[in-house]
């Protein structure tokens, strides 16, 4: 089981802010090439962040940067549609995916299978959900069919899965390489000779 101090998760939950701010949909980063990292962002919350209220403070952040990106920053209304509300859902399997991995993991290889299965049935239900909630509820198709859905999933899922294992790539390395830090200069971790 993964268990942080509650600094360190303040810390982890700053850095998914700023992550957040600067790649959501490009609103107002100057860094236009960062991929958007909202579904990284979700479930890396759910792996590091104990408490259920980030999961809210980002559902609200994500809102807010998307109204303002629409209504201030000149980006397209195309998604912001009744659709929208479909994204709780599926942000919030990312979360669950997530949330269970860190009750799943374990500082050793073993943790790979727990860690891909929790990406895959996370990344799988957030992209069915939001693209089957905004194909078919959004009001933007004016006929809707369960193939078209099926193969518009299998056209944009590769981008999206993309961006998200790139972040959480950077993560998983990021997060090794902290782990081997700590137990190299934990004075528990070394052995006494006598």
């Amino acid at each position: 089981m993964l268990t942080l101090s509650t600094r360190n998760q303040i810390g982890i939950g700053l850095v998914l802010v700023l992550l957040m701010i600067m790649t959501r949909g490009y609103h107002f980063a100057s860094m236009h090439n960062l991929p958007g990292a909202s579904w990284a962002i979700f479930f890396l919350a759910g792996v590091y962040l104990r408490s259920a209220w980030p999961l809210l403070g980002f559902f609200a952040l994500t809102w807010i940067l998307d109204y303002a990106g629409y209504t201030w920053g000149g980006s397209s209304g195309f998604c912001l549609t009744p659709a929208y509300i479909f994204l709780l859902p599926a942000y919030s399997a990312l979360w669950f995916a997530g949330r269970w991995y860190a009750n799943q993991h374990q500082f050793a290889w073993q943790t790979l299978i727990p860690l891909s299965l929790s990406i895959l049935v996370g990344f799988s239900l957030c992209q069915l959900i939001s693209s089957g909630g905004f194909y078919f509820f959004s009001g933007r198709f004016e006929e809707t069919t369960f193939i078209e859905l099926g193969q518009r999933l299998v056209e944009y899922s590769p981008m999206y899965m993309e961006s998200f294992l790139f972040y959480t790539g950077i993560t998983a390395v990021v997060h090794t390489a902290f782990a081997l830090l700590s137990q190299q200069f934990d004075p528990r971790s070394k052995s006494t000779a006598g």
